[in-house]
């Protein structure tokens, strides 16, 4: 009688700490504009494009001219404010590239103009995974990100090219 109550208690335990168990694949987000501070994760990969700037809560409709060169924007006297694009990663399924804003030394602004969608798949998993990474990395201020799930290849690129542009920005 003993073993069949154990039993029981261990089999309700895992059954519930499965169940309360949260995986990465449940935070997805459909739209990129409720990413505070990400300026459009959109873009095309296509080179070249209008140039102009993103406000940190906008996102970007077009892609942004691919300097290499911090340039300087002046919002106010007080704040500084720098944009440096990260080396494009060529991945499997495509180039990824990533350009930060830096004002007055902190992160306030991620965009990734080029991106893997040259197929439907790699478009739902960039919607649903560089949010995501954006999010992160305004958070951590730093490449130290965990990478997505089942968004491996794009994670990779995103990681190496916001290293670069950190190397640039000369923030560790």
């Amino acid at each position: 009688m003993k073993r069949i109550v154990l039993w029981i208690a261990a089999t309700v335990t895992v059954l519930v700490l499965l169940f309360a168990y949260h995986t990465s694949t449940n935070r997805q987000s459909s739209s990129t504009t409720t990413i505070p501070g990400a300026a459009g994760v959109g873009g095309s990969t296509g080179s070249g494009g209008s140039g102009g700037s993103a406000t940190p809560t906008a996102p970007s409709t077009s892609a942004p001219s691919r300097a290499s060169s911090p340039s300087s924007k002046s919002s106010s006297p007080a704040a500084t404010r720098h944009s440096y694009t990260g080396q494009t990663i060529q991945t499997s399924r495509g180039p990824v590239e990533v350009r930060i804003t830096v004002t007055s030394g902190k992160i306030t602004n991620i965009a990734v103009p080029v991106h893997p969608n040259s197929d439907a798949r790699s478009q739902q998993i960039n919607d649903y995974a560089l949010p995501q990474l954006v999010q992160e990395t305004l958070s951590a201020q730093s490449a130290r990100i965990d990478m997505v799930s089942g968004a491996t290849i794009t994670s990779e690129g995103y990681l190496q090219s916001l290293q670069s542009a950190l190397d640039q920005a000369a923030i560790r």
